[in-house]
Order: C-alpha cells, then structure tokens, then sequence
C-alpha cells in the first residue's frame, strides 16, 4: 500500500524560507510522477509543483515559479519542496500525491495517492 508522509511545515515570517518533505513507500516510484498541492479555507485545491521521479523533470505554478523547489532523493524515496521568499499568500495546508504517469500532471483528480497534509503559515 502506498503511503506519503509529509513534514516540514510550520510558523514562518514573510520572507522566510520552510523546506516540506515527503517520505514515499509501498511501491517503486520510479514510473511515478509526485505533485504538490495546497488549500487554504475556503479554497479549491490547488497545483504547486511537481517532479518526475525518473529523470527529475519539474513543473511549477505562476505564483510559485522561482520561489519553490521541487526535488527528490532517489535513495530515501523523497521529495522535498523548497520554499523561499515566502508570502502570506502561501498560508495553506500543503499536500505531497502521486499518480504513476510519464507526463507531469497539474489537476488533483489525476492522483490516486495522498498524503496527510502539513500546515504552513506565514505571517506579515
């Protein structure tokens, strides 16, 4: 069974900087694309990033482009997404999926695996 443990997250200034993890296990990723999402109260789900887990292509939203950073450790089965320059804008529950794809994904209902979800909070 596939599972995706996500952390990181936490309280940060406007500015600041939070690097998400997400630990993958259950299966061999390497067939696999792993996305970011995030939501905030009252919002849809939204796309933030993601990675191919073979060859390590990435893909990033607008409002997140040369802020965040996907990236992966192959020999610890995970992904991680830097954070920089952090806005409150950002504040959002962050969620790791997957969905076993060659091609980079951007729409939620295509991934079949999610993690938990980790709070990120960034004051002004």
């Amino acid at each position: 069974q596939v599972q995706l443990v996500e952390s990181g997250g936490g309280l940060v200034q406007a500015g600041g900087s939070l690097r998400l993890s997400c630990a993958a296990s259950g299966r061999t990723f390497n067939t696999y694309v792993m996305g970011w999402f995030r939501q905030a109260p009252g919002k849809e789900r939204e796309f933030v990033a993601a990675i191919r887990w073979s060859g390590g292509r990435t893909s990033y939203a607008d409002s997140v482009k040369g802020r965040f950073t996907a990236s992966r450790d192959n020999a610890k089965n995970t992904v991680y997404l830097q954070m920089n320059s952090l806005k409150p804008d950002d504040t959002a529950t962050y969620y790791c999926a997957a969905t076993r794809s060659l091609v980079i994904n951007t729409r939620h209902r295509e991934y079949d695996y999610w993690g938990q979800g980790t709070q990120v909070t960034v004051s002004s």
